[in-house]
């Protein structure tokens, strides 16, 4: 049993809570942005559950599409669906009891944000199978993931303002930028398993590509703090955040897969530097009565 349950938790990526940070990071921002820096806590509570709920069920998904490909790819080769520490039935059972949970949780937030969520689970399902048919499966994965905020600021206000949308939008290029140093690690087992990504489109262009995206990532977050009426604990946490991608530029300036997928790590402190700026704007004194 230890040894089934290490498989189920292998799977669920439990063991590396990075993509879950990831993910709850820009959630959490969203939700003191939404809430001007009181945003009620069972909704907080809520979308943590949700968060770890969602990205759980993502693994276990995207697991069982790759499947076939995973034990071709270095970093994936043993995951417990790829070596059969855990079959294709036990995932599916695993996948709708995850879902079924994010269900129960989802459905005590308002009707906008339960609509969302029944289109970010569409999202987050279609995503695994991108990779077959096109060379932009990051986009996909960008906007599964950037999904929480427009339902955090919908379980909020009711509604998805616009700087809901241009949070949303920033959150959108940050991930494709690190999914894509993400994908530099495994470029050359997915050439090989015919997997497509961004770095492989790209090519030697990948870094600028990245770079021109970390930009525009800044340049929305500006916008958004300009739109918000945000000061400057927002725009310190920008500044961070700019340093951060100079670092990672600089880790992935020679292309190597460890030094790639550090860059990729390095981003949740850049999603910690975002929360981190939200709520010291909000604490304030004097700001949230603003």
């Amino acid at each position: 049993m230890p040894g089934r349950l290490a498989a189920y938790v292998q799977l669920m990526r439990l063991d590396r809570p990075v993509g879950t940070l990831l993910l709850l990071w820009p959630t959490l921002a969203a939700l003191w942005i939404a809430a001007q820096g009181t945003p009620p806590w069972p909704i907080v509570a809520a979308f943590v559950a949700g968060t770890f709920l969602m990205r759980a069920a993502g693994c276990v998904v995207n697991d069982m599409a790759d499947r076939d490909f995973d034990p071709h790819v270095t970093r994936t080769a043993n995951r417990p669906l790829a070596t059969g520490r855990v079959s294709r039935t036990e995932a599916g059972v695993l996948f709708v009891v995850l879902a079924l949970l994010a269900l129960a949780v989802v459905m005590t937030l308002n009707t906008p944000t339960r609509l969302l969520a029944v289109a970010g689970l569409l999202i987050a399902v279609a995503y695994p199978f991108m990779k077959r048919y096109t060379h932009l499966p990051q986009l996909v994965l960008g906007v599964a993931f950037s999904w929480g905020i427009p339902m955090a600021f919908a379980a909020v206000t009711g509604r998805v303002p616009t700087p809901g949308w241009i949070l949303f939008l920033a959150s959108l290029r940050w991930i494709v930028a690190y999914d894509t140093e993400y994908a530099m690690v495994d470029r050359r087992d997915d050439v090989r398993a015919g997997i497509k990504s961004i770095a492989i489109l790209f090519g030697r262009a990948d870094r600028a590509m990245i770079g021109a995206l970390q930009a525009a990532t800044l340049a929305l977050l500006v916008l958004l703090g300009v739109h918000a009426g945000l000061g400057i604990p927002w725009f310190a946490a920008l500044a961070t955040a700019g340093a951060l991608f100079l670092y990672q530029q600089h880790l992935i300036r020679e292309r190597e897969e460890p030094r790639c997928f550090a860059a990729f790590r390095n981003n949740t402190w850049v999603g910690f530097a975002l929360f981190a700026g939200a709520v010291v704007e909000y604490a304030m004194p004097g700001r949230a009565a603003a």
